[in-house]
């Protein structure tokens, strides 16, 4: 079974080569990630791993880093000469990682799933111990760790009904890699059915809760929204409205509900973030056909443009979401009007804010339920019932706030699982 994987992963290597060759030279994407994905990492790096017991731990992308990142904190104050490598998948999800992790942490890109690769990195990297953030299972990184004596754990495990539906087609081969698998750690009752389903043990599977809620809620600060308050310049109690990780198809519908919105408050501000910014040309295109000549883009004001009343603010750079929710009289948080399985509400919910979304959150289920047991999140299942929510927010400010904080508060009730991940961690860690 492994030898077919390694075919089919080959295949599937040879077919990418021409996309990622043509997004380099258009884009400038993967110019710094794909050499070291082949194992081709400055030794400079290597060198600089020091102490023991050396811990490696892997995210592939930002929502996994915001869960990863309190899981190092607390390992790194219970382990205070330890190494910790952090490898991300993503240019996106590295940038966030030195944002949130620091100096905690080495950070390396995660290599390609081919034998060879895998075989070099882990030879250079030494780890006693190596965990997974939610569920991205790789057979050859799982299987020559476990050959090498290197421990396995998953920490904050999840799987999408997409994941779940993906990995059932083959669960003879996932059994397998299961196996292999020292403690599975995960959000929910649901994620440890799922997985069970799949052929992991039952007695290797723990429900420990999710590791995003103390991030989270430990990073929403007075000093943060003062930051991008200034930045933006906009004052506190201003009327904003913030769509956060739009996909396409998204992007008309939050700009016809904003249209809708000035007729009842003309000095409202729209703030709008793409999921991915390289559509940021094509929603400032779609802004100008909704009228919206005024737009400000965040690398902009970044470079030293001064806002100065402009209506509609595009968030074009990475890692500035969390702090841009802070400003929000409403949210819509995007992924969710189309079928993408919805975006991490709990950014927007941290800040005690209302978040309206889309039918599609396959991917956030719990946290949608959560929040709309606390009143805080809404389910919209079009345009004109995003407006309506959002206009029943801002003629009742005062009553947005109570079910926002009520939100906060969930968030907040539910912190602790980072703590018993590291612990779960540690358990497994050789003694000095």
């Amino acid at each position: 079974m492994y030898a077919l994987y390694n075919i089919i992963l080959l295949i599937a290597a040879l077919l990418a080569v021409p996309y990622f060759a043509l997004k380099m030279m258009l884009t400038g994407k993967y110019r710094t990630s794909l050499g070291p994905k082949f194992g081709f990492i400055n030794p400079e790096i290597f060198r600089g791993m020091h102490g023991s017991p050396r811990i490696w731990i892997h995210a592939v992308s930002v929502g996994e880093v915001t869960a990863a990142a309190p899981v190092v904190a607390f390992l790194r104050a219970r382990y205070p000469q330890s190494c910790i490598v952090l490898s991300i998948s993503t240019e996106t999800g590295q940038e966030m990682a030195r944002r949130l992790v620091g100096d905690s942490a080495s950070l390396i890109y995660y290599p390609l799933d081919f034998p060879w690769v895998v075989g070099k990195v882990i030879n250079l990297v030494e780890p006693d111990i190596f965990v997974l953030t939610e569920t991205e299972l790789w057979p050859n990184f799982i299987r020559t760790c476990r050959e090498r004596g290197v421990k396995v754990i998953m920490v904050n495990g999840r799987i999408s009904p997409r994941s779940f539906k993906r990995y059932a087609l083959t669960k003879f081969f996932w059994k397998g890699v299961l196996d292999l698998v020292e403690e599975l750690g995960v959000i929910s009752q649901i994620d440890a059915e799922r997985l069970e389903a799949l052929g992991a043990p039952a007695s290797k599977v723990r429900i420990v809760g999710n590791a995003k809620y103390d991030s989270l809620a430990a990073k929403a600060s007075p000093e943060l929204e003062e930051e991008i308050s200034g930045a933006l310049h906009i004052p506190a109690g201003d009327r904003v409205f913030v769509a956060g990780s739009t996909h396409e198809g998204e992007d008309s519908i939050v700009l016809d509900v904003y249209k809708k919105l000035l007729a009842h408050y003309p000095d409202c501000t729209l703030i709008i973030v793409p999921r991915h910014p390289e559509r940021t040309q094509a929603v400032l295109s779609l802004a100008g056909q909704y009228g919206f000549n005024d737009c400000i883009l965040m690398s902009e004001i970044k470079s030293g443009r001064s806002r100065t009343g402009e209506r509609v603010v595009i968030v074009d750079v990475i890692g500035e979401l969390f702090r841009v929710y802070s400003l929000a009289s409403v949210v819509f948080c995007g992924g969710s009007l189309v079928p993408k399985g919805g975006q991490n509400i709990l950014e927007a919910a941290a800040w005690g804010k209302v978040i309206c979304y889309g039918p599609f959150m396959d991917d956030f289920r719990e946290e949608r339920e959560l929040l709309e047991q606390s009143g805080a999140g809404v389910t919209v299942g079009s345009g004109e019932e995003l407006f309506g929510e959002i206009m029943k927010c801002m003629s009742d400010p005062g009553e947005c706030m109570r079910r926002g904080e009520k939100g906060r508060a969930a968030v907040l009730e539910n912190m602790g699982a980072a703590q018993r991940y590291a612990e779960m961690i540690s358990r497994h860690i050789r003694s000095e």
